[in-house]
């Protein structure tokens, strides 16, 4: 049964905020995340990744905006093993930096806690239904939290932050825009307005949004040929 709010959508389109739209990250091939923040060491990770344990996500995604797309099969390794066999040993982040700060290729960036992100179900992916990903959806890596509404899903990660507080933390939007934790289950759309309502505040923009990204991408890949 589909969350509060939300509709199957039929398809994972490439979505997100409209002024990153046009924003094509260029490196897509190399695996590379930087940690940061109130660590001890900043390192930068990029094939003892893929030397991790890979598992296989089954899981709706669900748009912030009240679209869904449903099954997708997403492959790569949990953000836990990452932490706990790279992150925690090599870099040594200060007990209580629990606000994580993922930043991405084109300049987007969201939070979530710590401890919501060593849960059973979220990964750094590299693969969608069987496929290597593409710029659409997150080339090379991206984050995946199925309990959480997709703008906290950061694609094309290159840096994580580990920070004792969020006093220096602007989010990519306005501020009502992203909840600290955005659980789907609990429909945490934003923040100062019930989740309810931000379904029809977000719900129109859903189709011209899904029209920009596109065009945004066509003409990306028309300038490569």
């Amino acid at each position: 049964m589909l969350p509060k709010g939300q509709y199957d959508i039929g398809k994972m389109p490439r979505f997100g905020m409209s002024k990153f739209a046009d924003r094509i990250p260029q490196q897509i091939d190399a695996v590379k995340i930087t940690i940061s923040g109130d660590v001890e060491n900043t390192r930068t990770f990029d094939t003892e990744i893929a030397a991790l344990p890979r598992t296989e996500i089954k899981a709706d995604f669900h748009c912030v905006t009240t679209w869904s797309a449903l099954d997708q099969v997403w492959e790569g390794v949990l953000f836990k093993d990452f932490f706990n066999q790279l992150v925690l040993p090599e870099t040594k982040p200060m007990k209580n930096a629990n606000f994580i700060v993922m930043r991405a290729q084109d300049g987007y960036r969201a939070c979530l806690p710590l401890d919501d992100l060593l849960s059973d179900n979220v990964m750094l992916a590299d693969t969608l239904n069987g496929e290597p990903l593409g710029i659409e959806h997150g080339a090379p890596l991206r984050l995946i939290a199925p309990d959480h509404y997709g703008y906290k899903n950061v694609k094309h990660i290159q840096k994580i932050d580990f920070l004792l507080d969020n006093s220096n933390y602007r989010p990519s939007g306005l501020k009502f825009m992203e909840h600290p934790r955005a659980r789907v289950e609990k429909e945490e759309r934003g923040r100062f307005f019930p989740g309810w309502l931000l379904r029809y505040v977000y719900r129109p923009a859903i189709k011209s949004t899904i029209s920009s990204f596109e065009r945004a991408l066509i003409s990306h890949k028309e300038k490569k040929q």
